[in-house]
């Protein structure tokens, strides 16, 4: 037999003529509808994935300005209020010498969320044309994406934590802002439009480049 370089493609369900059940995980011959085990309906990939990755990754986006442009928090000490936008908390941070608390907020509110917004980007886009990027690169870049999202809500969390405790009436109040909504919105949103991308599509693209 001859060896030509190139690399062997790897046998796929799809291309074994099987197709798994996405619920309960039961294998079956390619063509059949409908699961014997749980019979919800059988796809060889999700259905329209793209278009819901990038529905949900605009509907964040949309959430994501105001989440920056708006209060995050607004603080009311012996009757003079103030409020803080995202980065201007973090600035305020800094300014007090909480430097470590300012790297985790701007992290979390800023460096994650716009990594997101550009990773989710280009894995959708990446199934449609060439990569420059591995496809388990690719896949790696997938399974990070999907981890670090829930940590994404932790300025979130605290504004909560912060609104329940202190609540000293006429001394010091604090009351979550417009920012607060519009950013666990946006981060719900980009957990969504990750979830909806069928990363099988990664490997799909793949193939097609080899042949």
């Amino acid at each position: 037999m001859e060896n030509t370089g190139r690399a062997q493609p790897i046998l796929t369900a799809r291309r074994a003529g099987l197709v798994a059940c996405s619920v309960c995980g039961k294998v079956h011959a390619a063509g059949s509808d409908r699961c014997r085990r749980c019979h919800a309906p059988l796809h060889s990939r999700a259905p329209a994935s793209l278009q819901r990755v990038w529905a949900w990754w605009l509907a964040g986006l949309v959430a994501y300005i105001p989440a920056n442009i708006y209060p995050m928090l607004r603080t009311a000490t012996f009757g003079h209020e103030t409020k803080n936008t995202i980065v201007g908390g973090v600035i305020e941070l800094m300014q007090h010498g909480s430097y470590f608390v300012a790297g985790v907020v701007f992290s979390a509110s800023v460096m994650i969320p716009v990594g997101k917004f550009i990773a989710i980007a280009y894995l959708a886009i990446s199934v449609r044309y060439v990569s420059a990027l591995r496809v388990h690169t690719r896949q790696h870049l997938y399974e990070v994406v999907e981890f670090i999202g829930r940590w994404s809500m932790i300025d979130v969390f605290v504004v909560a934590i912060l609104s329940a405790l202190v609540q000293f009436k006429f001394v010091a109040s604090v009351h979550p802002g417009v920012a607060a909504v519009s950013f666990a919105l946006s981060v719900a949103f980009t957990m969504l439009s990750a979830q909806s991308f069928d990363s099988r599509l990664i490997w799909d693209a793949d193939e097609e480049d080899q042949e």
